[in-house]
């Protein structure tokens, strides 16, 4: 039972930076790794980021590779990902997610989701 509360989206324009936050509750000891997904309407969701609790192992979807950053700071239970260059395509609500599972590239390893958080990217 993990609690998952993202915060930082908003309204920017194309090439600034945001920084979206992700609070999560006790028991990160059951946290095998977390992750960033993102869903625009009427697409389907999308892999954007994860990475492994303790060993710190990323990966990246291809689409943000380069451009966004993601990363954790265990001491205060929060996951980060950090934006540069936005695009209009990176327009979406983007939640932030834990497994337990040795896989955690799909949405389908994950055993816990946050609200989601608006990222709004205007030209």
């Amino acid at each position: 039972q993990v609690q998952l509360v993202e915060s930082g989206g908003g309204l920017v324009q194309a090439g600034e930076s945001l920084r979206l936050s992700c609070a999560v509750s006790a028991r990160t000891f059951s946290i095998y790794a977390m992750g960033w997904f993102r869903q625009a309407p009427g697409k389907e969701r999308e892999f954007v980021a994860s990475i492994t609790w303790i060993g710190g192992t990323i990966y990246y979807a291809d689409s943000v590779k380069g451009r966004f950053t993601i990363s954790r700071d265990n001491t205060k239970n929060t996951l980060y990902l950090q934006m540069n260059s936005l695009k209009l395509e990176d327009t979406a609500v983007y939640h932030c997610a834990a497994t337990r599972s040795y896989r955690f590239t799909s949405s389908r390893d994950y055993d816990s989701w946050g609200q989601g958080t608006q990222v709004t990217v205007s030209s």
